[in-house]
């Protein structure tokens, strides 16, 4: 998928000894969107931005290590021993001697005369190291400019961790002048070293440039023009995060010592063998106790009651990708865990006074969350014709944020219908979720609209489901009860029939579900539903 960026300028930061100025560039494609106003919590911001750095460069995907070296000296000493071999079987080591002579004055020469072009070849590597660096990520962060706070979001280069930063005003001073809106801003790493530059006795000034908006003729040649083509992973993963954050979880706070004492354990131990989990034991009334694997060691968050009412054991994998979180325990006040299960996704977001730092992990470092499961459709998903959802959506406009609640009593809708059109707005890129302050956002991922039927199946799972449907091969028997619907399904699956049963809440989520394939009793919903559960609640619609 090709998305096109056209920027005026760079990205800048500018330093002396008394004021810092950060200048973000922005996407000159979209809705004029900018931003200028002065940091009142300089180091505050520093840290935040930094761990949002700390999110786009991660990667702990696992990397084989580069044997190319060895095997090419494995391969000079095994000729080497057969010609020893040789010519003591044939008495004619001083022949060889001479020949290795020659063969070493030979390659010493070669050497020399590559040499120029090897140093010529690292210095050019160096240089688009440094100076493109910002092409070895996926995108630029997003940034967008909304009537009470600012946030950034962005990705990891394993698409496994999502990381959104958001500034309320309180955060700024000498607030000039703002448009709202949603652009993709130019942030490379040269930036990220800048900005632990700033310093509290030093004034820093914060500018979204609406400069680049000016386009003139003799300014083009500032204007810098970029067509990344990103994997539809890239995009569906992020239209994912938002789905599984109105999952329901199961919620708890942390104090920042027990995110330090997690840290700790995890630098100081190194895994060689599995399981490598952190286990969450949850009593009601009771501290949190987190259990690291496969030491088992032990941490009990003495100041973090769990104040849920039901008992819950859950299991979360990709650990080590808590200590983005690392930077930012000296100024956080909570840390708020929402663990949607045991190998599901799990959201940490850190309250940081003004402003708020959501660290979204998919279940484990290898599921990136465009292959996570389908979490979209596990989200409330009732039918809501199109002239509906378009008036929802223009009355999200003129706020730019609120609460499903709220919207349903402003417009006097029924709350699954909100809930639905949001979820679809959601899936389409238009729409975000805000867990720290729990409402539905206005945010334009793209300034084209995404392209649906490119996006519209994550995997072969929903491709199948659909072709089911459209083949007459699922029958549904639908039973009502007071809290949840139970759905009880036949699937005909070549000449196999499937039985599954699928419970559904009044908000229209999926809660519980079944199945007899293989693939439900390897997976059960940790990857998302199957082909057949898929099926049953698509047709019971």
């Amino acid at each position: 998928m090709i998305f096109n960026y056209k920027y005026s300028g760079s990205s800048s930061v500018q330093n002396s000894t008394s004021s810092t100025s950060m200048s973000f560039a922005p996407d000159t494609l979209r809705t004029p969107t900018f931003f200028r106003g002065t940091l009142s919590k300089n180091i505050p911001f520093r840290e935040a931005i930094s761990a949002l750095h700390d999110v786009v460069i991660s990667d702990l995907r696992w990397k084989p290590k580069d044997r190319e070296a060895y095997k090419a000296w494995a391969a000079q000493q095994e000729q080497q021993y057969l010609q020893e071999i040789l010519a003591e079987s044939v008495g004619v080591k001083a022949k060889v001697e001479e020949i290795r002579s020659k063969l070493d004055l030979a390659n010493r020469e070669s050497n020399k005369i590559l040499a120029p072009y090897h140093k010529a070849k690292r210095k050019f590597f160096d240089f688009t190291y440094k100076k493109y660096r910002d092409i070895w990520f996926v995108l630029d962060p997003v940034i967008t400019i909304h009537p009470d706070e600012v946030f950034f979001e962005c990705f990891s280069q394993d698409e496994s961790s999502y990381g959104r930063l958001g500034c309320g005003y309180e955060v700024f001073k000498n607030i000039e002048e703002k448009a709202y809106g949603t652009t993709n801003i130019d942030y490379s790493d040269a930036l990220y070293k800048e900005f632990q530059k700033i310093r509290n006795y030093k004034e820093t000034n914060f500018v979204v440039d609406p400069s680049g908006f000016e386009v003139s003729t003799e300014k083009e040649q500032s204007y810098k023009e970029l067509k990344i083509d990103l994997p539809d992973s890239w995009v569906r993963g992020f239209l994912q995060v938002s789905s599984a954050m109105t999952l329901d979880s199961a919620s708890f706070d942390l104090h920042p010592m027990d995110i330090h004492n997690f840290c700790f354990i995890l630098k100081r131990h190194k895994e060689k063998m599995g399981p490598r989990s952190i286990r969450f034991h949850l009593k009601p009334g009771q501290p949190v106790k987190a259990i690291f694997e496969p030491w088992n060691k032990e941490v009990i968050c003495a100041r973090s009651i769990y104040h849920g009412t039901e008992e819950k054991e859950i299991r979360i994998w990709g650990r080590r990708r808590l200590l983005i979180l690392e930077r930012l325990i000296p100024i956080t006040k909570r840390f708020k865990v929402h663990l949607l299960g045991t190998g599901l996704p799990s959201f940490f977001v850190a309250d940081l006074g003004d402003m708020n730092f959501t660290l979204g992990l998919s279940g484990w470092t290898k599921n990136d969350w465009s292959r996570a499961g389908n979490f979209d459709l596990m989200a409330p998903r009732a039918e809501v014709d199109l002239f509906t959802k378009s008036k929802i959506f223009e009355a999200l406009q003129q706020t730019w944020q609120e609460s499903a609640d709220s919207l349903a009593k402003r417009m006097n809708l029924d709350i699954a219908v909100i809930k639905g059109a949001l979820a679809a707005y959601t899936q389409a890129g238009r729409v975000m979720y805000d867990m720290d302050k729990e409402v539905y956002r206005i945010r334009e991922l793209s300034q084209d609209p995404l392209p649906f039927e490119q996006l519209r199946f994550a995997n072969e799972r929903e491709d199948t489901a659909n072709q089911f449907i459209m083949q007459n091969k699922v029958k549904v028997n639908v039973k009502n009860n007071d809290n949840c619907t139970i759905l009880n399904g036949t699937v005909e699956d070549g000449d196999k029939k499937f039985y599954t049963r699928l419970m559904i809440d009044k908000d229209e989520r999926l809660i519980e579900a079944d199945c007899q394939c293989a693939f439900y009793k390897k997976n059960k919903l940790y990857k998302g539903p199957c082909e057949h559960i898929l099926a049953t609640r698509m047709k019971s619609k």
